[in-house]
């Protein structure tokens, strides 16, 4: 019986470490958005990106990476509002889930993803791909953090 109270407590630490860490990482990142070297390093993932094309030739590199920081920074603060605002914290969840599912499509479509094949070898992540391949990391926390908030809006009704 003593288990349970140290699993659900468990539980609820790890929900909250998930949900404000996420918040933490969208915050960070669409900040750093802001900074010329950021532009830079992101030019190689939008550029090849069909997804981004539109977007890019309409506004040019600064202002859609400017875009891009402003949106994850909403994001951000969307899914820190969980406990207070758990229909805000799931649609900022779900746009969370949105964000890493489009970063992770640049793994398909940047070649400086990979890096060159050997002969008989599988292919390996470059800098870049490995930059990338944490999204699938942000992508499960936001899908785990908006269950929880939907879980806490039908347990409200």
């Amino acid at each position: 019986m003593a288990r349970l109270p140290t699993v659900g407590r468990l539980h609820s630490g790890g929900i909250i470490a998930t949900r404000y860490g996420l918040a933490l990482n969208l915050l960070s990142i669409g900040r750093l958005k802001f900074e010329s070297y950021e532009v830079e390093n992101i030019r190689p993932l939008i550029v090849s990106s069909p997804l981004m094309r539109e977007p890019l030739k309409r506004l040019g590199e600064k202002k859609l990476a400017r875009a891009i920081g402003l949106t994850e920074i909403t994001i951000g603060g969307m899914v820190a509002a969980g406990r207070w605002a758990p229909r805000v914290s799931a649609a900022g969840s779900l746009l969370a889930a949105g964000v890493f599912a489009v970063t992770l499509s640049f793994l398909v479509t940047t070649p400086e993803a990979w890096q060159v094949r050997e002969r008989g070898r599988e292919p390996k992540l470059s800098l870049a791909g490995q930059f990338l391949i944490k999204d699938v990391v942000l992508l499960g926390a936001s899908l785990i953090t908006a269950a929880e908030s939907l879980n806490s809006i039908q347990r409200s009704r």
